[in-house]
Formats: structure tokens, C-alpha cells, sequence
């Protein structure tokens, strides 16, 4: 390999060590050999015969030689081409003016617009937010969605995931809460960082849609990475995602929410270069340190305390197989504070949203609800519909036993009970957005199924103040 060839370098925005000639290109993965002091993850540029330069970073190093992940289009390509090592990390204007604005997992943009060359650069890498830095959530996001805003509440500063199959309607569901999720408050400024990891072209285009006929995209800011780009730009998205919601929370004091889909594909590209460098596999394949690789774009999220703004976040993925043991779901709740999981059971009822309640959970519910937040009933309406519905379910498995004659009454009304709840609380429209008042007089409205002795998480005022028969 040689060093030098002072004619090209004005092609090439940074000053660098520049050579000639790699050892080997294979798909998007570059061989370098013969280069010294390379630093990991740091931003190359790639010229070939055709006088177009593109980006790299630097995957895997030693000491005289260096492992490249080729960004972009890889055609025509040969060995004899130039290769720069910018001594620099990857890094993304920041500004207000992203806003509105729609991007690959390059940061370069789809929108038609150009590319945004003002505001602070900042390393996409980041950093986890110091524990000691950080307030305890406590405040209501509503999605208006009425299975997450009454019995599984978004809480600012939360990292609440959600559970999906491969087939079910996350895809829907993630574009309707980024269209519809708020601060309650006029004097809040919320905004709304959606990152899509891995997509194919007609999700991309379904997602793209959404956000300009609804009119989000306002307040939003778009990353999309496709499934044909390449792998470690799916490893990028996410941080590039944070990166402009930390601005946006931290320095312009707005309430973001922050949805990333697929973070299945996130993995199998982290196991994908894991192969790539030799590293020893892990559990089913993945790298031994993909848990502490999710914890650190997971745990950007939150409140810093004497900060105004904060991060929900709120990751999308699909279980291989549906299985909740499998490492990618199982090591993310351990980081999260909950999750919501999708049921195919309920999908195949023509159910929408089909979110199972009963296994879900969101653990900073109890923060966020009541006076003052929601409504004062909401912790109770909440409890006693999990109770029926539980009970409901089991009657409903009782029942293709015995059959529905061969249940007692008292069970007939919770087996009622199980499917009003299912037709009227947790089905909505696709665009159908409930607020918390009307999804908790909902909750009443099937509650009031079932006798006023069988309400025994309810105090009795709550009852009496709130209750169908009491308010006429």
C-alpha cells in the first residue's frame, strides 16, 4: 500500500492519512492492510475509479491493519481504490431546524431537502445519562391509545418497550402513537424522534406517508434505514436518533419521545459484524456484550435533574419464534421498565390494537396517574380492569371445557364482561385518538357489566362519583 497522491486529497472534506490499494472488499466489508493508528469506529472516506467518495467506519483494528464497513452503494468498487482515515468519530449537525426533516441511517437526506450544514457536531456515540444525574419519572404521556393510557401509562423519562410477532401490526401501532403521543399542557413542546431500523422499502414509504398526510412530521424528526442499505448503518440509526433527541431534550428543554423498529434487526446486525470480526459467539450466536451494547443507547433515555426537557423511549421489536425467552426481548427487559407485548390470539379476532394486558406492564404507571396527572380514579379503574379481565379470561378457557351453560352466573358475567372489554377498551380505530377522559369513562362504561359488589379495588366514593348508575 502507498501513502500519499496529493492530487486527490481536495476531493475529500478532512485531513488525514491517505492510502492506495486495500487487500481485499467483500459486500460492504474493506480489508486494510500496511495502516497504523486507526482508532476504532472512526470515520473513513473511500474513492474509487469513478471519483465518488464514500463513507466508512472503522469496525474492527490492530495494529498495522483495519477492518472498514463501506457505507452506501458498494458498485464498482475495486481493490485499487483511495482510503482516508479521518482520525474522527461519526458525527451529526444539531439544530432546531431538524425538525420536519426525514433521513437515512447515513444522516443524508430523503425529504428532497438539502443536507443540514449549520448547528453544534456531535459524536453519535453519546453516553449513558450518570444514575446519579437522574429524576424519577413522574409525569403522564398521552398516546391516545386506550390499552397503554389506561392500564399500561407512558411516563416521561420512561424506557417502555413493545413485544411484537413478525405479522401483527407494530408497524401501525408505532405510526399512530408518534402521531398522536402528547404532553398534557398547552405550554409543553413535545416532539417526537422516530427511527426505523431495518426496513423494507413499503414500510418505509408506509411510514413516510403517515408523517406528512397526518401532519407530524412538524414535529418530528425521521430516521429510515433500509434493509438493503448497509448492515452498520442499522447500528447507527438508533444513536443518530438519541443523538438529536438529547439536543432537542436537553439543550431546547422539549419533552421527546423517541420510537426505534425493528431492534430485532438492530441485534442481527450486531451479530452480523460480531461474525465479521471473529469474535466468540454467545447465547444463540450473538456477541457476549450485546447486553451492555443495549444498555447504552436504552439508558440515554430519561430525566437529568435541573434539566426541563427529558427522553421517553420506547423500542419496537419482534420475538423470534414469539419467544419472550429469546436474548433480545429477555436482555431488554432487564434494562426497561416494563413492556407491552402484541398477542396473535387477539390480532386473529380482528382485534386492533391487540395488546395483551395480562403479561404487560409498565413499572412507573403508579408515578405518573392520579390527581392532578390523569384522574383520581385512574389507579382503581385501572386494577379492577386487569382483575375482571383476568377472570374473564379464565372463565373463557372454562367454557370450551364445560361449556357456556355449565358456568355458574357469576362467571357468565365475567365471561361477558372479557369480551366487551376486548370489542369496546382495547379495540380502537387506526386513527382513533382517545384522551385519558374518555378512555376511563370507557373503562367505566364495561365495568358497569358486572355488579357493584364484584368492584373490590374501587373505594366506595370513587364508585359513587365515577359509576355509570351514580352519574346517571
Amino acid at each position: 500500500m502507498s501513502e500519499g497522491f496529493e492530487g486527490i486529497k481536495y476531493i475529500l472534506p478532512f485531513q488525514g492519512k491517505l492510502y492506495r490499494g486495500v487487500k481485499e472488499i467483500r459486500g460492504n466489508i474493506m480489508y486494510v492492510e500496511g495502516v497504523t493508528g486507526v482508532g476504532y469506529e472512526e470515520v473513513v472516506h473511500i474513492i474509487g475509479n469513478d471519483g465518488k467518495v464514500r463513507l466508512g467506519r472503522a469496525i474492527d483494528v490492530s495494529e498495522n491493519s483495519a477492518l472498514v464497513q463501506i457505507l452506501g452503494d458498494v458498485e464498482g468498487l475495486e481493490t485499487d481504490c483511495y482510503v482516508q482515515f479521518t482520525g474522527t468519530t461519526f458525527k451529526i449537525p444539531v439544530s432546531e431546524d431538524l425538525l420536519g426533516r426525514i433521513f437515512n441511517g447515513r444522516f443524508e437526506p430523503l425529504d428532497g431537502l438539502p443536507a443540514p450544514l449549520t448547528g453544534e457536531r456531535r459524536d453519535i456515540v453519546g453516553s449513558p445519562i450518570n444514575p446519579c444525574a437522574r429524576e424519577y419519572p413522574h409525569d403522564f404521556i398521552q398516546t391516545g391509545i386506550s390499552a397503554i393510557d389506561g392500564m399500561l401509562s407512558l411516563v416521561r423519562g420512561q424506557k417502555l418497550p413493545l413485544f411484537s410477532v413478525s405479522g401483527l401490526p407494530h408497524n401501525v401501532l408505532a405510526a399512530q402513537i408518534a402521531r398522536q403521543a402528547t404532553v398534557r399542557g398547552k405550554e409543553e413542546e413535545f416532539a417526537v424522534v422516530f427511527a426505523g431500523i431495518g426496513l423494507r422499502s413499503v414500510e418505509a414509504k408506509y411510514f413516510m406517508r403517515q408523517f406528512e398526510e397526518s401532519g407530524a412530521i412538524e414535529r418530528s424528526v425521521v430516521i429510515l434505514n433500509l434493509a438493503d442499505d448497509p448492515v452498520v448503518e442499522r447500528l447507527m440509526t438508533p444513536r443518530i436518533a438519541l443523538t438529536i433527541a438529547e439536543y432537542l431534550a436537553f439543550d431546547l428543554e422539549m419533552h421527546v419521545l423517541v420510537i426505534l423498529t425493528d431492534m430485532t434487526n438492530y441485534c442481527e446486525a450486531l451479530r452480523e459484524l460480531s461474525a465479521a470480526r471473529g469474535e466468540v459467539p454467545g447465547r444463540m450466536g450473538y456477541p457476549g456484550y450485546m447486553y451492555s451494547d443495549l444498555a447504552s443507547i436504552y439508558e440515554r433515555a430519561g430525566i437529568i435533574k435541573g434539566k426541563k426537557g427529558s427522553i421517553t423511549l420506547m423500542p419496537i421489536l419482534t420475538m423470534p419464534g414469539g419467544d419472550l425467552r429469546h436474548p433480545i426481548p429477555d436482555l431488554t427487559g432487564y434494562i426497561t421498565e416494563g413492556q407491552i407485548i402484541l398477542s396473535q390470539e387477539l390480532h386473529a379476532k380482528g382485534i386492533y390494537p391487540p395488546i395483551n394486558v395480562l403479561p404487560s406492564l409498565s413499572r412507573l404507571m403508579k408515578a405518573g396517574v392520579g390527581p392532578g396527572k390523569t384522574r383520581d380514579d385512574h389507579r382503581y379503574v385501572s386494577d379492577q380492569l386487569y382483575d375482571a379481565y383476568s377472570r374473564g379470561v379464565k372463565a373463557r378457557d372454562l367454557a370450551r371445557i364445560v361449556g357456556e351453560m355449565g358456568l355458574s352466573a357469576r362467571m357468565r358475567n365475567y365471561l361477558k364482561f372479557a369480551e366487551e372489554f376486548e370489542s369496546k377498551f382495547l379495540s380502537q380505530g387506526v386513527n382513533e385518538n382517545r384522551s385519558i377522559e374518555e378512555t376511563l369513562d370507557l373503562g367505566w362504561e364495561v365495568l358497569s357489566i358486572l355488579p357493584e359488589e364484584e368492584l373490590v379495588r374501587i373505594p366506595r366514593r370513587i364508585i359513587e362519583k365515577y359509576h355509570p348508575a351514580h352519574r346517571g
